[in-house]
């Protein structure tokens, strides 16, 4: 009997690895001409063996079983990842997506959710009672108010705007100027239920912007979270700037000095709370929206002139989210287990659209405590399981982690773990429970939360180092997008299977993308390489009332231009080079990229912020670096320097080591010699919103850094003439 079981169990182990062997060689032709033994005499060879072997025999075979059923297994692609993209005929040379119909663009997902109202009913339909929106005090638990519970307070909310005058129709702008909140979803929703549109505001926006908004937008109720935003709106009015603003909404308690100040200037103050007790009082039924009527007017910082107003319908929400569900739904669909922390801010559509997935499908979102400091904590206590998140965050969390590896052989070993559990990803297996996890990365991957199953980078292009090792760390999927506003939010997307670095994924199959010559950076369609341009149902309608920029972005066909620079890799997947904006021609007529230049030099390990200057009355490049904080002392003592940071970033030495590890970064990169900067500033304080160097997304304020610096920068270019 012990033979038989033993006979069987190797047959079974036989049979596995030989299925394995002819799934990986995917023929058969290696097997047909073997002579495998007949079975009598594989038995008769075994009946000779004594029991010892027999014994040693059933063990391997059972310790082969336990590791044929328990391996790892890849996530299955959905579609060959050699070929992720295809190209259309009669559209120019545009690509799109291998997933889907390839007759048409995807306009939705599910049926029964075209419009971001019926998205949230559809959520409602699934969770019920279930929890929806969370928030947490200090060192407290979350507090869960219910999907059932939102839809009252925003049907109240809605009808409370009704009675105060508001008209529900897409032609009814609301403000919305908080941190992201639970009032700030039930007012969106409010809105979304009535028909009205929802115009975000922001205070990184800066006071003109805020203005210029409000009365573009013609916008008459805002709903803010603090009175002293309030205070700062009254003012507005109150100097005349924003007359047509009649009434502001409160989430937060307020003082009767501020109902004082408003009643100077005729605006109506009113509790949240007391809006939506008026509209429970007088119950409204919801009107609706359409698939093709605006849902949010999103106005952009951009890094000059006044912000532009992107109209974007429910329809083109609906289509960019239906396009990334498409592309993940038979590996990682989302499901009402799923809890979203939001810390990104609202007013930005990559958080936006995120969240609208996890509401389709009656999920949850946590929201952090407002301090980007407590963030880890507030991870630690809603243990979620998607975290959107922007390039700089995963690059502080990356710096981070090596900077706690604080000897040389603790690096040594994080990097050969990374990269042993890399060969892991390669292959297609996500996981957290290898040996690698449990010796390593179990400490990370507690840190946020212990859970998350999916992260999701975009508005930034991401490093591939950091990418690779976050992949292998986190035991998670970590997705890459990207994209802009006036596509909603994304129109490239990581294929799920395909872990490589390096690119920003394939079109989503809500949209083309087509590549159009730049002749004067030399790159040409012919080529594989252009500005980047998109099309389909989840492209903008064009800027309010801003018909010249409209032109400028949105050309006749349909095609919105982007002004980024991509190539097509021969799998059919979008890399960034360029972009076509702030190019520049040097003295000499060698023309420049100053953020391709940034994007190679922001690599190196001690670089936090960096700045690029040239201009065509110089021959040569210069840079402005803010070291990072955490990293430069240990980097500094390394290199044999020792000091605090301010004494550091005074150092001639540690500025001619960082000056040749960005040079050295730049050869290895391909970068001419003209492209390199010949000589660096170091400056101790970071570049940020509230010093208006950057924009609200983060992103560099170059005429306001050219200026900022100017002093700096004849300094340089003085001493490189001498």
């Amino acid at each position: 009997m012990l033979a038989f079981a033993l006979v069987a169990g190797s047959v079974w182990v036989v049979l596995e690895l030989s299925s394995t062997f002819m799934e990986k060689m995917q023929s058969r032709d290696l097997l047909l001409g073997l002579q495998l033994p007949e079975l009598d005499d594989l038995g008769q060879f075994l009946r000779s063996l004594p029991t010892s072997t027999l014994l040693g025999l059933g063990a391997l075979t059972a310790v082969l079983a336990y590791w044929i059923s328990t391996r790892p297994r890849p996530i299955t692609p959905p579609c060959d990842l050699r070929l992720q993209s295809q190209e259309v005929q009669m559209e120019d040379g545009a690509r799109r997506s291998m997933m889907g119909d390839s007759s048409t663009l995807l306009s939705h997902y599910h049926e029964d959710a075209k419009t971001m109202y019926e998205v949230f009913q559809r959520g409602l339909h699934i969770t019920g009672d279930g929890p929806f929106l969370g928030s947490r005090l200090p060192n407290q638990p979350y507090k869960w108010l219910s999907y059932r519970e939102v839809s009252s307070r925003a049907e109240h909310l809605g009808s409370g705007l009704l009675s105060q005058g508001c008209q529900p129709n897409p032609d009814q702008f609301i403000g919305v100027f908080a941190q992201n909140r639970p009032e700030w979803i039930i007012s969106e929703l409010a809105c979304y239920t009535y028909s009205m549109v929802v115009v975000p505001l922001y205070d990184t926006l800066g006071p003109d912007a805020i203005r210029y908004i409000i009365n573009t937008a013609e916008i008459s109720t805002v709903i803010c979270d603090k009175a002293q935003k309030a205070a700062v709106l009254l003012e507005n009015v109150q100097r005349g700037e924003t007359p047509g603003l009649k009434m502001i909404i409160l989430m937060d308690a307020f003082d009767t000095q501020l109902l004082e100040e408003a009643q100077k200037c005729s605006v109506h103050i009113r509790a949240l709370r007391d809006v939506e007790a008026l509209g429970r009082e007088h119950y409204r039924k919801p009107v609706p929206p359409g698939a093709d009527d605006l849902s949010i007017v999103c106005f952009t910082s951009g890094t000059t002139g006044n912000p532009k107003g992107v109209m974007l319908t429910h329809g083109n929400v609906v289509a960019d989210f239906g396009g990334f569900l498409k592309v993940t739904d038979k590996v990682i669909f989302p499901n009402q287990d799923d809890i979203l922390i939001s810390f990104l801010p609202l007013a930005h559509m990559f958080e936006r659209l995120i969240e609208a997935v996890v509401i389709c499908h009656g999920g949850r979102i946590g929201f952090f405590q407002g301090d980007i400091r407590l963030l880890p904590d507030d991870m630690k206590a809603l243990r979620p399981t998607i975290f959107p998140v922007v390039p700089r965050l995963l690059n502080r969390m990356y710096d981070k982690i090596f900077s706690q590896a604080n000897t040389s052989l603790k690096r040594w070993l994080l990097n050969f773990a990374a990269k042993r559990k890399g060969l892991e990803v390669c292959r297609g297996v996500i996981r957290s429970d290898s040996v690698w996890d449990k010796i390593f990365f179990h400490k990370i991957q507690a840190s946020l939360g212990g859970r998350l199953r999916m992260i999701i980078t975009g508005a930034a292009p991401a490093s591939p180092i950091v990418l690779d090792f976050l992949r292998a760390a986190l035991g998670c999927q970590v997705y890459e997008a990207y994209g802009q506003t006036e596509c909603t939010a994304g129109c490239t997307f990581t294929t799920p299977g395909d872990w490589t670095a390096g690119h920003v994924g394939a079109p989503l199959p809500c949209n083309l993308i087509k590549l159009l010559d730049v002749a004067e950076k030399n790159y040409f369609a012919a080529k594989g390489e252009g500005e980047i341009c998109v099309k389909g149902p989840n492209v903008f309608k064009g800027y309010l009332k801003d018909p010249v920029r409209t032109a400028e972005t949105l050309d006749a066909d349909g095609w919105l231009h982007t002004g980024d620079i991509g190539k097509w890799l021969p799998n059919g997947t979008l890399k960034i080079i360029d972009r076509k904006k702030h190019i520049f021609k040097l003295a000499q007529g060698e023309y420049i990229s100053p953020e391709k230049i940034e994007s190679i030099y922001i690599r190196s390990e001690p670089v936090s912020q960096l700045y690029v200057h040239g201009d065509s009355l110089q021959s040569c490049l210069v840079g402005i670096i803010v070291p990072d904080p955490e990293v430069l002392p240990s980097w500094a003592q390394k290199k044999g320097f020792g000091g605090c940071y301010d004494e550091l970033c005074g150092n001639k030495e540690i500025k001619k080591a960082i000056l040749d590890d960005m040079v050295r970064l730049g050869k290895a990169s391909g970068l001419h010699s003209f492209e390199q900067v010949k000589d660096i500033h170091i400056h101790k304080e970071m570049f940020s919103i509230q010093n208006g160097l950057l924009t609200p997304t983060l992103k560099a304020k170059r005429p306001e850094l050219k200026e900022y610096f100017k002093t700096e920068i004849e300094q340089l270019y003085s001493n490189i003439s001498m």
